[in-house]
């Protein structure tokens, strides 16, 4: 038996990175097409962007996002003064920090999804009379959408494993920001609390191991099923 305090801290993250993920994925999507279809100047450096936190210390990214979203921020401003709301030391802001440190992963296999498309399958259908957006919706978008869940899901596995933006930018509050990762860091900085660590660890493994396997699973099913249409 989990103790509640444990139950609180896995719902919090599976909150946190589902709204995460959701936040993301037309934006993951957006610029997955634009890297994988489109020609314009600057596209290199939009592509380094959106993989920056790949490379990027974890806690430079946060300290970036308390630099544009905190009181004094560009867009922590904005949202205080137009929205009445404020991301610091809520579970929104742990929302934002693991959907920036996810994007990237989430993009690139949107990105290959897309770029597996055959282009002639595209052409063949415009010539049949069918309009660009009928095009995307009835063969591009099947076609990529095993591309699309399998970003997704990765996205979900790494928020759930995000650490060093969210307790830069966020902290560590019980209840509030404290994921999975946070707790068992905080777990680990009190004496005899190797059980709890222990106990944490393992449910982070399993939970993420699961993300992994339903985005196989899934991907593959898509696949099959792209191919027979």
């Amino acid at each position: 038996m989990m103790a509640p305090d444990v139950w609180g801290i896995v719902w919090l993250s599976l909150k946190v990175s589902a709204v995460a993920v959701g936040a993301c994925l037309p934006l993951a999507f957006a610029l997955a097409w634009a890297l994988a279809r489109g020609r314009f100047a600057g596209k290199v450096l939009l592509d380094a962007a959106v993989h920056l936190p790949l490379v990027l210390p974890p806690v430079v990214t946060g300290w970036l996002l308390l630099l544009a979203f905190g009181p004094q921020g560009p867009a922590g401003r904005w949202l205080e003064d137009v929205l009445g709301m404020t991301l610091m030391f809520r579970w929104t802001g742990a929302a934002l920090a693991a959907a920036v440190m996810a994007l990237p992963l989430m993009v690139r296999a949107m990105r290959l999804s897309i770029e597996a498309v055959d282009l002639r399958l595209e052409a063949a259908a415009m010539t049949l009379g069918a309009s660009r957006w009928r095009v995307f919706r009835t063969v591009t978008l099947p076609l990529a959408l095993p591309g699309v869940v399998a970003g997704a899901v990765l996205g979900f596995a790494r928020s759930l494993g995000e650490f060093g933006a969210t307790i830069t930018f966020v902290s560590n509050i019980p209840g509030e920001t404290q994921t999975l990762p946070l707790a068992i860091y905080s777990a680990l900085q009190v004496p005899g609390g190797e059980a709890v660590v222990t106990r944490l660890a393992v449910i982070s493994v399993l939970l993420s191991l699961a993300a992994l396997v339903v985005s196989e699973v899934l991907a593959r099913r898509m696949g099959r099923h792209a191919h027979v249409l």
